[in-house]
């Protein structure tokens, strides 16, 4: 017997379509599931966009007011895809009236947001599941498992690069993602957030770090009307861009590796940009999101001159046979979200938590504040090793 669970979600942007679009495909990939999302609510308060988004996916209800999601007792579960100054309050209530909540990265603009968001959903008994989507690729789990296997020996080093175009159009309107009192961090919580729980889930905790940031775009125009995602707004008022466009940094782990992250929103000529390469004494393993299901892997004894072997992950990696009968056939960056989604789902019917969580959520927002602090003063940054 499949139960229903009734969902919401809060914030109909881009990210709010991709989770809906999410739930709406769970039963499909994983029909042993004994949850079946319902699609009850959906909070927006832009005019005409829940409205949209009801006729498009089939939600019962809309609303503006996302505190009236808090309040329905139809809701069991929780998509929190709205601005990141509202994840707090709006995490925080919808796990304070028992919701389950699956809330986008950053958690918050600070890691004591994240802590206030994690602490809610502890004192309330309801799981929590948080978009750090790169990691559900099935083959940067096979990645961790090779590493964890020693299969390239000792790591020694490690690079992540997170690089995209996103913002490098100087008539790139000037929303809330550039101020920093409802953005808070620029490129950190956008995309460094993702290369720092790809560092600590490949290599583990990270022990100290030391940063720089940069803004190459200081003004932009503000918009005159409601955006979604990242629009152009050419002759409207200029105003400052806040935070930043630009990070690297140093990182020195617990292991004893090395490593550096670089992570950029205005590079010309890179389109998503994202990937890692791992160092060992007997080898290495790389990966590229744009190749996503690929791995370039070097082990053996060779050591100087080894080489390199495309590796194609397959059913039996991660949850790649949900999606696709035999290796080489692409998964897609939606798939990493309905693994999620799946995950969240399976969390709540079986009251333990698979995939991310909170916790993974408060590490990463711990990484952000301490480049944030390394770039203001200059100086390298320890980090609390569990």
């Amino acid at each position: 017997m499949v139960d229903a669970l009734g969902v919401a979600v809060v914030g109909f942007g881009w990210m709010g379509r991709v989770h809906t679009q999410a739930y709406a495909r769970v039963p499909h990939h994983y029909p042993q599931l004994g949850l079946r999302p319902r699609l009850v609510t959906v909070a927006e308060e832009v005019p005409g966009r829940a409205e949209e988004a009801a006729r498009q996916f089939g939600f019962a209800s809309t609303t503006r007011d996302w505190r009236e999601v808090a309040a329905d007792p139809r809701v069991r579960a929780v998509s929190i895809t709205a601005p990141n100054f509202l994840h707090r309050q709006i995490g925080v209530a919808m796990a304070e009236a028992g919701k389950h909540i699956w809330i986008e990265k950053p958690v918050g603009l600070t890691a004591d947001d994240a802590r206030a968001v994690a602490d809610a959903v502890a004192a309330a008994g309801v799981q929590g599941a948080v978009g750090f989507n790169y990691r559900n690729a099935p083959a940067v789990e096979s990645a961790r498992e090779l590493i964890a296997g020693g299969e390239i020996g000792t790591v020694t080093h490690v690079r992540i690069r997170l690089f995209s175009d996103y913002a490098a159009h100087p008539d790139g309107a000037l929303t809330w993602r550039y101020e920093r009192e409802r953005g808070g961090s620029g490129v950190l919580g956008d995309l460094a957030s993702h290369g720092a729980d790809l560092a600590r889930f490949l290599l583990g905790d990270i022990a100290s770090l030391t940063a720089d940031t940069a803004i190459f775009v200081p003004e932009r125009a503000r918009p005159t009307g409601a955006t979604a995602g990242h629009a152009l707004a050419s002759g409207g008022v200029l105003g400052p861009v806040e935070n930043e466009d630009y990070v690297s940094c140093l990182l020195r782990f617990a292991s004893g590796a090395r490593g550096v992250l670089e992570a950029c929103r205005v590079s010309v000529g890179e389109q998503n940009n994202y990937g890692f390469e791992v160092h060992g004494t007997r080898g290495a393993v790389s990966w590229d999101f744009r190749r996503m299901n690929e791995l370039a892997v070097s082990r053996g004894t060779t050591y100087q001159d080894q080489p390199v072997s495309t590796v194609y992950v397959g059913p039996g990696q991660g949850e790649f046979g949900a999606f696709q009968p035999g290796a080489a056939n692409a998964m897609g960056y939606d798939d990493l979200k309905v693994i999620e989604a799946y995950r969240f789902l399976r969390s709540i019917a079986e009251g333990t938590p698979h995939g991310t969580t909170l916790a993974d959520a408060v590490h990463s927002a711990v990484v952000l504040d301490a480049m944030a602090r390394s770039a203001k003063t200059g100086s390298w940054v320890n980090l609390p090793v569990s």
